[in-house]
């Protein structure tokens, strides 16, 4: 029979039950929870909310159902059950306690079919509470919003051998998390890649767990080989989450828990190798994988009233409290103990009960649920708990194993005694550092340092108050204050008269500077009228004695206080108890608040010893420093949910696999079997293809592109062979034109004035020399940062570059071309001699591709600082969401110039900080039109927020190296998640819910925006005056940096 049967004691259910009524009704007391659960769950909450409830009589055999073995399913994992209806929709006034008694009636069954632990089952209660409150019990949620591909499968290419991200198809968030925690256990990899369906399937009873469990084990292996071996940056899971979500019963929106979707997992992977293990080996008791690697045993040694019993329970993920702990060692010595247990190892015959549990038998993968939410009476909803909580990257669990349980006992006996004595001493130091008794209290050393310097002061001899003249205050203040008025009837002489004159007495000015002088006598601080010397000497003498007795007590105690904290952080750092080593293989996250958020990962890559930050489709590198922010909790609203810890002695967990005939490591498509590599090259090939079809479909739009730009420039200049950028066409003596012409006719006269016989050819060779001295010397002038003479000319932006000598060239060249240049025969003979000299360059003189790269690159700054000006004169006049796409593509633009070298655009941060101050603005905007309640603005405010807030966030979070940009997004999500611990009309809490998921995804993935807002045609002088303007109007601190 299974493997199944024979698991689970009453014990770890009695406490849940206990658990969970004491969070329901409030009740602290152990001993009337225990006597309310002697009738079942519905009397059990009547009995514990009413005041004048029968308490029924305690069955002495209750509590020793927990050294019963039963034939239920383990702690942690279970199969699924039918899930009863349940109508609480009617208008009985006691709904909300019934759908309580209903809800833990039914966890009753639930939990020993499933193991949903306390904190699922307080979740649940408060969708069942959520529902009445609403009077909906099936309401309805709107489809969340999926990040959609990127439509140039280059930018979805796997880069070398990244690991392969997998994409979030709808809030599933909390799969990739697990999925890719588990797929980095090679030896778990290894299982389910080499997993082979039992051979005779037909002749299996066809059930529902078959038909569910098998189809979902065939995908997690194509999944698995995709992450293996795919060439795509990340892959869909889309077929594996459908069967997962069907089994749920559950809509696309609702973010599944992480602990509850790995005990399904967990429970569908033992089932498929349970089938295959028995078929496997016919007449011997079939050996389980999943079994083996996830499941341990703990004894637990109880006692009822002197008597003892001890049982033994198998456990897969073992569930932590976090609440009141400041560490993991802490949790587990918490968990470990319950109730009182000095009768378990005293003589005596002691009433006291209790239980302690002593690991037998460790799993090689050892998972701690961490259970951050706790279920608020008040509010009647769960809450998250945000308290730090700190794990080692390495984890001795020696004092926790039953073979240690005597030394351990002595140890705890030994820590215990410590702490009475480190509580002691934490008292008298209190009193030394608080001294006073008073609201207001004082480190003693400085009370007796005051009382000195009072006591060594000059004495003074006169009232503190009698050397102030009361009778001409500075500003008339004594008058105000005591209602007289002052007298302003006389003028003062040349003051003038008349109402106005009285008016200008009336208000007094104040000059602090030489109203309130100190007089030159007064002392600093106050002083005795009286002291001798006899008596200063004495007095002196006391106070210093008392005070240096004082420093040495405290420097005392706080020296005995790190001592003995030191002993207890070493009690069990001698090596006899560090021989069962566990090393942090992954960390789940979860970002956000009970009923919405976040999931991500951080898991451990041995072999390039680092750690991997798994973020939907992003995987990235990352750190212990990184991971410790992000995980401990209490800084912000992300916190470790649950911890993977992986048995140091055991490498074959993460261990490559090998040839066996030649040795080598195995690696991308060798390490899977046959029909599995044959799957991922089939998926490769598709992929490849759809490049390739990419690639030829972008090669046709270039080519038309590039004909349509010819034909435009045969039809505007049906003389010219070339055609000259926009912004060095001279078409009318206007704008630009008129601009560059006068500079160009400039440069001619120069030159003719120095060589006025010289032939057209020399002119125009010293015409380009004065115009290139000119524009070098603007490039090397040092300016403000208004003004920018890179947006004046093409030449000064080459220069800033270090554009290639001949490019430079040629666009000077072009510049004296223009057939617009002048209508005296010498500036016409020179442009003649221009457009013949451009003819004749030869290509390979000139890389016309790189000359049209240089041009682009020109233009695109100009187009980025459009944007860019534009943008802050939309945000200057509040405009915010005008302003935002403005700077959006400012920033991208910009970014894209600066990463070919650092003249190539403007001050990044300038742009990033008024890209990031739009966002928070539209966010406080809409918050606030959320706030309002009403419909119309609701709907407003979420518009934006899921229009312009959410979509631009991704970009914010792409460079997670800009510390500004990550404390404003975390600063936009607080203000949003701070909604969710108050009252709120059902339809906003419903918004909100369907709304907080997008806004709390990590993912950086980019949404693909509209099109660039369409630009004005700026001229040169225009563009410049408008930029200059512009930054002129910013804050000094806000102005761009003049890196030039």
């Amino acid at each position: 029979h299974k493997l199944k049967e024979n698991r689970l004691e009453v014990s770890a259910h009695q406490q849940t039950l206990l658990n969970q009524l004491r969070e329901v009704t409030g009740t602290t007391d152990v001993q009337l929870l225990q006597q309310a659960l002697c009738s079942n769950i519905s009397e059990a909450v009547a009995f514990l909310t009413e005041k004048n409830a029968k308490v029924p009589q305690q069955d002495e055999a209750t509590y020793y159902q927990t050294a019963q073995i039963t034939n239920d399913r383990y702690i942690s994992v279970g199969s699924q059950a039918d899930t009863n209806v349940i109508d609480l929709t009617g208008d009985d006034k006691d709904d909300l306690q019934r759908a309580i008694a209903l809800s833990l009636e039914e966890s009753n069954r639930a939990f020993r079919e499933t193991g949903i632990t306390d904190e699922e089952q307080a979740i649940s209660r408060w969708v069942l509470e959520a529902s009445i409150a609403e009077n909906k019990a099936s309401l309805k949620r709107t489809h969340t919003e999926v990040w959609s591909d990127s439509p140039n499968p280059h930018d979805r290419k796997r880069q070398d051998n990244c690991p392969v991200g997998l994409k979030n198809v709808g809030n599933t968030c909390w799969f990739s998390a697990v999925i890719q925690s588990l797929f980095n256990l090679l030896e778990f990899q290894r299982l389910v890649l080499h997993y082979s369906p039992p051979a005779r399937m037909q002749d299996l009873p066809r059930n529902q767990k078959e038909h569910r469990n098998l189809p979902f084990m065939q995908e997690l292996r194509h999944l698995f080989s995709l992450l293996v071996g795919s060439k795509r940056k990340y892959v869909d899971p889309s077929s594996a989450v459908e069967i997962l979500k069907d089994a749920f019963k559950s809509s696309e929106s609702q973010q599944q828990d992480v602990s509850e979707f790995t005990h399904k997992l967990l429970d569908w992977l033992e089932d498929a190798f349970q089938i295959k293990a028995e078929e496997d080996r016919e007449g011997e008791k079939p050996k389980n994988p999943m079994v083996d690697l996830f499941y341990g045993r703990f004894l637990a040694v109880g006692v009822l009233e002197g008597k003892k019993f001890e049982n033994t329970e198998m456990f897969g993920q073992y569930p932590l409290q976090v609440n009141g702990f400041k560490d993991l060692h802490e949790c587990l010595e918490a968990a470990m103990i319950e109730g009182e247990i000095e009768s378990l190892h005293s003589a005596e015959n002691s009433a006291k009960s209790g239980q302690e549990h002593w690991f037998t038998e460790l799993p090689p993968v050892l998972t701690f649920e961490l259970s951050r939410f706790e279920f608020n009476q008040t509010l009647g909803r769960p809450e998250k708990i945000h308290n730090k909580l700190e794990f080692p990257s390495m984890l001795y669990m020696d004092r926790y194993m039953d073979r240690n349980r005597d030394i351990t006992r002595i140890k705890r006996e030994e820590i215990r005694r410590l702490k009475e004595h480190l509580t002691v001493l934490q008292q008298r130091l209190e009193r030394y550092l608080s001294y006073g008794s008073g609201p207001k209290r004082f480190p003693l050393a400085d009370v007796l340092q005051y009382a000195m310097e009072f006591a060594s002061s000059k004495p003074v001899c006169t009232s503190p108050v009698e050397d102030i003249n009361t009778t001409a205050p500075p500003g008339g203040t004594t008058a105000q204050l005591t209602g007289e008025q002052p007298d302003t009837s006389v003028p003062a002489e040349g003051s003038g008269s008349g109402p106005q004159a009285q008016q200008q007495q009336r208000v007094s000015i104040h000059k602090p500077f030489t109203q309130s002088r100190v007089p030159p006598d007064l002392p600093m601080h106050p002083a005795p009228r009286h002291i001798t010397e006899e008596e200063l000497r004495v007095l002196e003498g006391c106070l210093h004695r008392w005070r240096s007795e004082v420093e040495n007590d405290t420097r005392d105690l706080q020296a005995s206080i790190s001592r003995i904290h030191r002993t207890i952080e070493l009690m069990y750092s001698d090596k006899s108890m560090m021989q069962v080593p566990y090393r942090l293989h992954a960390v789940l996250v979860h970002e956000g608040q009970a009923n919405a958020g976040h999931y991500w990962a951080y898991i451990f890559d041995p072999h390039q010893q680092r750690w991997m930050k798994y973020n939907d489709i992003s995987v990235t590198k990352s750190s212990w420093e990184e991971l410790v922010r992000d995980s401990f909790g209490g800084y912000r609203n992300a916190s470790a949910y649950c911890l993977m810890y992986i048995d140091d002695k055991k490498p074959f967990l993460i261990e490559e696999e090998f040839d066996k005939e030649t040795g080598q490591m195995l690696s991308g498509l060798d390490k899977l079997p046959p029909d599995l590599k044959e799957y991922v090259e089939a998926d490769n090939k598709l992929f490849e293809r759809e490049m390739e079809e990419w690639d030829a479909l972008q090669a046709r739009k270039l080519q038309q592109e590039k004909l349509a730009l010819a034909a435009a420039s045969v039809a505007a200049q049906p003389m010219t062979s070339q055609h000259d950028p926009e912004y060095m066409e001279h078409q009318s003596p206007t704008g630009d034109s008129k601009h560059l012409q006068e500079d160009t006719e400039r440069a001619i006269s120069k030159a003719a004035a120095e060589h006025d016989e010289k032939s057209p050819e020399a002119l125009l060779n010293t015409a380009l020399k004065v115009e290139y001295t000119r524009l070098l010397r603007l490039a090397q002038e040092d300016t403000p940062p208004e003004r920018d003479y890179r947006l004046q000319h093409i030449i000064v932006y080459f220069i800033h570059n270090q554009a290639p000598k001949k490019i430079v060239e040629r666009t000077l060249l072009t510049q004296f071309a223009d057939r617009n240049l002048g209508f005296d025969e010498r500036c016409k003979s020179i442009m003649k001699v221009a457009r013949a000299k451009l003819e004749l360059i030869m290509p390979d003189e000139v890389n016309m591709e790189e000359y049209e790269m240089w041009h682009q690159d020109y233009r695109k700054f100009r187009d980025a600082t459009a944007f860019l000006l534009i943008g802050l004169e939309l945000f200057l006049k509040k405009s915010y969401v005008e302003a935002l796409m403005y700077l959006i593509y400012a920033y991208q633009y910009n970014k894209e110039l600066l990463a070919k070298g650092p003249y190539r655009g403007h001050d990044e941060e300038l742009i990033a900080h008024y890209r990031r101050e739009c966002l928070l603005k539209l966010n406080e905007h809409a918050a606030v039109l959320f706030e309002t309640g009403e419909e119309i603005e609701v709907n407003t405010g979420l518009s934006i927020m899921n229009e312009l807030v959410v979509a631009c966030i991704p970009l914010l979070l792409v460079d997670e190296m800009e510390e500004k940009d990550m404390v404003a997004v975390e600063d936009m999500r607080n203000r949003w998640c701070s909604y969710l611990g108050q009252e709120m009309e059902p339809n906003l809490q419903e918004k909100l819910t369907d709304f907080l998921p997008k806004l709390l995804d990590c993912s950086t993935e980019i949404k693909s925006f509209h099109d660039p807002p369409k630009l004005p045609s700026y001229s040169t002088l225009e563009l410049c005056e408008r930029y200059g303007q512009v930054v002129t109007s910013l804050t000094p601190s806000r102005t761009p940096a003049d890196g030039r």
